[in-house]
């Protein structure tokens, strides 16, 4: 909002300059004190807000910079009463900053437009049937809201009966999704089926759509790698600038014998068209661009340095469960006492593994009111879950228990299967079954035509991993992968030169995800997962993914674009101005243009 307010300033102290500007250009013949008294009117006008910002970022970052030059040259040639110069030459810079800051919130408008959408209140379904609406900032986790067919969902939420969702504000995706009971629900998306009841599972701050705004403002203080080297340059090139000026003015009227006043006039126009305005703004309104165009297409960037380490990346090491395959287990077979099954049931309901999630959906008609709510469950990371004596996880997990029933050899090895015992015994266990994303082994297909290789990472068995391995194509597969596991396989591909990225959703991915070059987490994961991540999913989609990768290349390929444009513009302005064919006027007009068609070639990634 404050940005929007000093745009709107700005682009008013532009017309009442440009107005003083024309008086000032009409009188000036006519009559020369009322047209010098426009002129200046003009200058304080045109320049209020390049002065302002040359001397406060100058002050805050310890060195001049692009705004500190053009302020010099207007300032350089009212001295030597070339006001009519120094006019223009504001006047086309303030156009210039005015329409560069139009062009870079036009780069983040999509996002600032998705938050408009969003209800700023919902109705709330209370213990006696009746609605109350409430706004979305007072909703609460196990809050019950109805949505009306038609209406905008207003907080992410779980679906208690079935109904037809549309996405695409969301995720770019027009087609809309049947959505189940237990299915998640985002905020901003549609409902276009009757009426739904819904279960609040975040609060207003924590959907996806904050986590998007959220995001995208981290981005803009997460410059990448090249954008930060551009900065640091940017500082030693306008020092470099500022002393050479000085020495050039004195070349000119000591060795070349020009009058002093054509020798700082040429001056001035050395120090307008050697300012680096297109090179700094050859990098962010570019990256903001390919932010908010993920943004659209349902990924969220975490900053340029995300892009930049996508665009490099030569190795995708991936999570199996949600990732390659949907996550949605389904339980085929089981066997356990019935007085132990509600304790697990319970156990697995403050987990958020896809398995615990199944098991919680399967066997939600279990009577849970006899087992304590403050019970203490510890998870561990990658291998399942304990209670007291009672433990679920991975066959893995219990080599060392007895197993009177023989589960272990019984038991399929290409299942997925969770066991339960009691003390050190195995009293029982869940078969449950997962399939692969069809749109996965086309993405890894995509990526590996591009040389990149696929590699997956799984805490299953080596048979399960196999057969999954088979169905999607990847490069290689490890199985019976702990969380220290994965991350070794992350270090010891960065130890030999490559650009690793990992894709994951639980827990048990996150120190993976953050030791790797670049982390990717998907939207269903958990917490920890998103947060350790680079880039977060909003869809358990690795097309997306694919998506983005294209999208880095081509900010890659703009960047360069507009590095090699601007930096050739610059020289080319400086050689006309050594050679004496450009005034301050053609000079500051081919400047801007440049500076302005560098910010336009960024906007291409919006579309």
């Amino acid at each position: 909002m404050l940005e929007y307010i000093k745009t709107k300033r700005a682009t008013q102290f532009l017309a009442i300059g440009t107005m003083m500007m024309i008086l000032g250009l009409f009188y000036h013949n006519r009559i020369p004190s009322l047209g010098y008294a426009f002129l200046y009117l003009a200058v304080f006008f045109l320049g209020y807000f390049a002065l302002k910002k040359a001397i406060l970022d100058s002050i805050q970052e310890k060195s001049p910079n692009v705004d500190l030059l053009m302020i010099l040259a207007a300032l350089g040639a009212l001295m030597i009463q070339e006001e009519r110069e120094a006019v223009i030459l504001l006047f086309i810079f303030a156009t210039a900053e005015v329409l560069e800051a139009y062009v870079m919130e036009k780069s983040t408008s999509a996002i600032s437009s998705l938050m408009s959408q969003l209800p700023e209140t919902a109705q709330v379904l209370q213990d006696d049937g009746q609605l109350v609406e409430l706004a979305t900032s007072q909703l609460r986790i196990g809050n019950q809201i109805v949505v009306a067919k038609g209406s905008q969902i207003p907080i992410d939420s779980i679906a208690m009966n079935s109904t037809t969702v549309n996405e695409m504000a969301l995720t770019g995706e027009s087609i809309p999704v049947e959505k189940e009971v237990g299915d998640e629900v985002f905020a901003g998306t549609l409902n276009e089926g009757h009426a739904v009841t819904l279960k609040v599972t975040k609060t207003s701050d924590e959907t996806v759509f904050s986590n998007i705004i959220r995001m995208v403002e981290q981005a803009q203080q997460q410059p990448s790698k090249i954008g930060h080297v551009i900065a640091q340059f940017e500082r030693y090139y306008v020092i470099g600038v500022l002393l050479s000026v000085p020495l050039f003015i004195l070349t000119l009227y000591y060795l070349y014998n020009l009058s002093f006043q054509n020798a700082f006039y040429r001056g001035m126009v050395l120090l307008t068209v050697a300012s680096p305005c297109a090179l700094v703004a050859s990098v962010t309104p570019a990256t903001l661009s390919a932010i908010s165009k993920g943004a659209r297409m349902g990924v969220l960037i975490k900053g340029g340095t995300a892009l930049e380490n996508l665009s490099a990346t030569n190795l995708i090491y991936s999570d199996k469960t949600g990732t390659l395959t949907y996550g949605h287990f389904d339980v085929s077979d089981f066997s356990i006492p019935e007085d132990i099954l509600p304790q697990v049931i319970a156990m697995e309901q403050s987990s958020h593994h896809p398995i615990a999630q199944a098991l919680v959906k399967h066997f939600s008609h279990v009577d849970l009111s006899r087992i304590p709510a403050n019970r203490k469950v510890q998870e561990e990371s990658g291998v399942g879950l304990i209670c007291g004596d009672i433990r679920v996880g991975k066959p893995a997990a219990f080599s060392t228990y007895k197993d009177p029933n023989n589960y272990s050899r019984k038991l399929s090895a290409n299942q997925t299967t969770v066991f339960v015992a009691k003390g050190d015994t195995v009293i029982g266990y869940f078969v449950l079954a997962d399939k692969v994303r069809t749109e996965s082994a086309q993405a890894v297909h995509d990526f590996q035509k591009e040389g990149i290789e696929v590699i997956m990472l799984t805490g299953d068995g080596e048979v399960v991993a196999e057969q999954i391995a088979k169905e999607v194509n990847v490069t290689a597969f490890r199985a019976n992968c702990l969380p220290q596991d994965k991350i070794k396989d992350v270090l010891a591909s960065q130890a030999e030169g490559k650009v690793v990225a990992m894709i994951g959703d639980g827990i048990n991915d996150a120190p993976a995800l953050a030791n790797a070059n670049i982390g990717i987490a998907m939207g269903s994961g958990s917490a920890i997962a998103m947060e350790s991540a680079e880039l977060v999913m909003v869809q358990n989609n690795f097309a997306k993914l694919f998506q983005v990768y294209k999208l880095s290349r081509k900010l890659n390929k703009i960047i360069w674009q507009n590095l090699f444009f601007s930096v050739g513009v610059i020289m080319v302005l400086i050689a006309l101005n050594l050679f004496g064919v450009l005034d301050l006027t053609r000079g500051v007009i081919f400047h801007e243009l440049s500076t302005i068609l560098v910010i336009l070639n960024g906007l291409r990634l919006l579309t």
